[in-house]
């Protein structure tokens, strides 16, 4: 089997991330920028297919909620480098396009989508979904739901309501000084009970190191499973000094998660307890990092839904046993945005549980006609 054709479908959809100012405000001694939206906007969305001359063909969206499209010259680069090659070569395209990422002056983890097209032909070929290919490691994977509000009692609404409809675990995305979100950990522990996983993600806040080891610290009396991203994820050195003075799992590294080097680096230097990674940036590269975990006794826990609306992270997280949870966003902007472009099955939590379709590769099931109906180009 031979690689014949790449070729790029482009749509317009409403954006995850839409026009901001930032507004200087004061916290404490500090002063910091705040981050005000200002409305929603439509941007470019790309689907890769890659044909061979079987006919059989690997289809996957180029990034997730982020990162929607690919360069022109990336797009060249790529059917230069690959077109004509087998499919089944995973591992050595892989190599070859990952040496191709300095030549290129491009970012690293550019033919993520691609790389996903290829196991979407393998499992196609074998007639098995990718998370059986992989090894299967479950059936259904526990998700977890990102709770909202602007009031403390708008988020533990949220949060109940989450609870209520069966999910295990909740992460908040609050935005306050050190001490206004201590207040607000307790309040929802309170709300939810000990049984329920919360998580605290600080990517929105600006915490000092100071600050860090005395949210982290109020995070593990409240047990929380994790503190994320309590630090900028560059500052490598307090982040060591944070994972060596906290028992709460640190998970950093989300902002260098596309590439594998620096995020296998600052998990062997001990500036992050577990992985974060998003198969935006390819599956292989991914099952790379699992398995550096594993063999550290940490986790990889994944970023989003990874692709195809959430498809392919459904199936990486039932293949992976060292992750946690797939990551829930409600409201629909994720996932059941497929259905604008004609994905008919966008996964979902069911009682707050996520499960790979059963079909071959990732199990996308499109309506075709739709799909060419509502695309406002296509790059061959």
């Amino acid at each position: 089997m031979k690689i014949t054709q790449i070729a790029v479908s482009v749509f317009s959809v409403p954006g995850n991330t839409g026009p901001f100012d930032l507004v200087e405000e004061e916290q404490g001694a500090r002063r910091r920028w705040r981050r005000r939206g200002l409305g929603s906007s439509e941007e470019l969305l790309h689907v890769m297919h890659v044909f061979t001359d079987e006919g059989v063909e690997g289809v996957c969206t180029v990034g997730d909620a982020r990162y929607l499209t690919l360069r022109k010259e990336d797009l060249g680069a790529l059917r230069t480098l690959t077109v004509g090659a087998n499919p089944f070569d995973r591992e050595r395209l892989n190599s070859k396009l990952h040496a191709a990422t300095r030549g290129l002056f491009t970012r690293t983890g550019w033919y993520g989508a691609f790389d996903n097209c290829l196991w979407d032909i393998a499992g196609k070929v074998a007639n098995l979904p990718v998370y059986a290919l992989l090894g299967r490691a479950r059936e259904r994977c526990p998700a977890y739901f990102n709770y909202r509000g602007a009031s403390l009692e708008a988020c533990v609404e949220d949060a109940l309501a989450a609870v209520g409809m069966g999910f295990p675990a909740l992460k908040d995305h609050f935005t306050g000084t050190a001490r206004e979100n201590i207040a607000w950990f307790q309040a929802v522990r309170q709300a939810v009970g000990p049984a329920i996983d919360l998580l605290h993600d600080a990517a929105l806040c600006t915490y000092s190191w100071t600050e860090a080891l005395q949210v982290g610290r109020a995070l593990q009396e409240l047990d929380y499973g994790w503190f994320e991203e309590p630090l900028p994820d560059r500052d490598q050195r307090h982040l060591q000094r944070l994972c060596a003075a906290l028992d709460i799992p640190v998970v950093a590294g989300e902002t260098l998660m596309h590439d594998r080097e620096l995020s296998a680096l600052w998990l062997i230097c001990g500036a992050t307890d577990s992985l974060r990674a998003n198969a935006r940036h390819g599956t292989t590269a991914v099952l790379k990092l699992a398995h550096l975990a594993e063999l550290h006794n940490t986790r990889i826990e994944l970023n989003g839904p990874g692709g195809l609306f959430g498809l392919i992270h459904a199936h990486l997280c039932c293949a992976i046993s060292n992750t946690s949870y797939y990551e829930y966003f409600p409201g629909g902007s994720r996932d059941e945005l497929g259905w604008e472009i004609g994905l008919l099955n966008p996964p979902l939590p069911v009682q707050g549980y996520i499960a790979p379709p059963p079909g071959p590769g990732w199990g996308a099931v499109w309506d075709w006609d739709y799909f060419t109906r509502v695309r406002v180009a296509y790059l061959t």
